[in-house]
Parts: structure tokens; C-alpha cells; sequence
């Protein structure tokens, strides 16, 4: 402990340091709870170690207009009974900024993920469809397993544009063709892209440490496996562009280029 020469604790409690975390960016598009809350739930549930307690601005940027006070409480909290934190919301306007302090939240006036407008909705084996069940007692979060290799892996053989997901449910994933930015590929087992990677993939999404991401063009906004994650800012700018593979090793991700 360091004193001064009267004899008092000149030293801080606490250290305090701004930087760089990888935190959930929800851009609302369609200001229904409900929906919103199943989405998330399901998140939760296919992938609780990347998504469980996770921490989540919710950006209403994506609307015409702000929702009023009770609205946007109401989906808060939604959010945490479906199994994440929002912690925020992100940039915006003066009202905006009200907004934040009547739910008791920061306002993150400079955080904005990137996002590509939606594109129109193409023929795809994606994720099942969003679904408005009452919401299941809580359970445990399922155990790690391997795919179930019985069975053929997945193909994706059309582009994942902007807005989409793909689940592979117990299996690997291959993506014949690009994984478009604000798209998100999850898989059980592992994920191979043959082309460009620009949204995010989750590989060993039960918790399978033994799964590995291959993508052909690497620009990846996030990357995952068996809940241990890198995000853009975090990943080496020598790989940009170039095939990459995604592996856990000791309980780090290790990203390495292929050619």
C-alpha cells in the first residue's frame, strides 16, 4: 500500500481501463416481444456457451421510431428471461438518450455493429421457423457432444445472405457458396464454407471442443467454437481475404491461414 508523507492511502481501490469486449449488438427490426424473445430463447438454447448470460446492446436503429417506455421494458425484460443481459442501448438521438435513462441503462453513443440492409428472402434450408410457443421451464444447459456421425452433414448449397441463419442440429455444415455479412452459420459439429466468410459461424455449438471452421475468404465478423469466440477487432488483419482454419486448442481459438 502506498502512502504519502501525512500517512494516507493515495493509491486507487479500483483500476479502471476503457477497451475493447466482444458484446452482442440486438438490432431490432420488428418491435414484436414476443418474437423477439422466442428468437432469442432459441439462440440461447442451440448455443448457451457463446449466447448464456451473455451481455447484448439492443440497437432500436433499425426502427421508423423509438418505442415508448413501457414497450421498451417490456422487451428487456423478455431478453433476460430468455437467457441473456442487456447491459445497453446503443447510439442514437436525444430521445433516444431519455429513453436509456428511463430504463436505467447506458447509452453506448458510439458502439454500431455493421449490417448490410436484409435481402429478399431466397429459397434456403435454414434455421426452423420462428416459432410463438409459451416459453419452456427453464433446464439445464445440455452436456457436450460430439455431431451424430450416423448421419449425413448438412449442405447449404444457396448463399446465407444478410439476416439469415443456418442450423445444422447434430451434424457438421457445409456452405457451398458465401456467408454474407450480418448472416450466421451454427453447427454442432464443424463448418465448412467454400467461399467468403463475412458474418458470423459457431462451430460446436453444444459444446463439442473437437470442431473446426474452414472458410475459403476470410472476413469474418465473428467466429466461435464450443463457446470460446473471437470478434473482428480480435482477429489477426494478415488473415483478411486469405482461406483460414479455425481450431480449439488448450482452451484458446487458434486461427490460421491455409495456403
Amino acid at each position: 500500500m502506498a502512502v504519502d508523507s501525512r500517512g494516507l492511502d493515495y493509491e486507487q481501490a479500483g483500476e479502471l481501463k476503457i477497451g475493447q469486449v466482444g458484446i452482442a449488438n440486438l438490432r431490432i427490426r420488428t418491435l414484436d416481444v414476443e418474437r423477439l424473445a422466442a428468437e432469442m430463447r432459441e439462440r440461447v438454447q442451440r448455443a448457451p456457451k457463446l449466447f448464456e448470460h451473455a451481455a447484448v446492446v439492443v440497437d432500436f436503429g433499425g426502427l421508423a421510431r423509438l418505442p415508448d417506455t413501457a414497450a421498451a421494458r417490456a422487451l428487456v425484460q423478455a431478453l433476460r428471461e430468455a437467457g441473456v443481459h442487456p447491459v445497453a442501448l446503443s447510439y442514437g438521438s436525444s430521445e433516444n438518450e431519455a429513453l436509456a435513462r428511463a430504463l436505467d441503462l447506458p447509452l453506448l453513443a458510439k458502439f454500431r455493429a455493421q449490417y448490410e440492409p436484409v435481402a429478399a428472402a431466397t429459397p434456403a434450408q435454414e434455421a426452423p421457423p420462428r416459432r410463438h410457443e409459451p416459453e419452456p421451464a427453464p433446464a439445464p444447459a445440455p452436456a457436450a457432444r460430439p455431431p451424430d456421425h450416423g448421419e449425413p452433414g448438412q449442405v447449404q448449397a444457396s448463399p446465407v445472405r444478410s439476416g439469415q441463419q443456418v442450423y445444422a442440429e447434430g451434424r457438421d455444415l457445409t456452405v457451398l457458396g458465401q456467408v454474407g455479412a450480418g448472416a450466421e452459420v451454427i453447427a454442432d459439429g464443424s463448418i465448412h464454407i467454400h467461399g467468403a466468410l463475412r458474418g458470423r459461424a459457431l462451430a460446436g455449438a453444444q459444446g463439442f471442443g473437437k470442431a473446426h471452421i474452414f472458410c475459403r475468404e476470410f472476413h469474418a465478423e465473428l467466429v466461435a467454437i464450443a463457446g470460446h469466440y473471437k470478434v473482428m477487432d480480435d482477429m489477426p488483419p494478415e488473415l483478411n481475404g486469405k482461406p483460414v482454419h479455425v481450431w480449439l486448442q488448450d482452451g484458446e481459438l487458434k486461427l490460421q491461414a491455409t495456403d
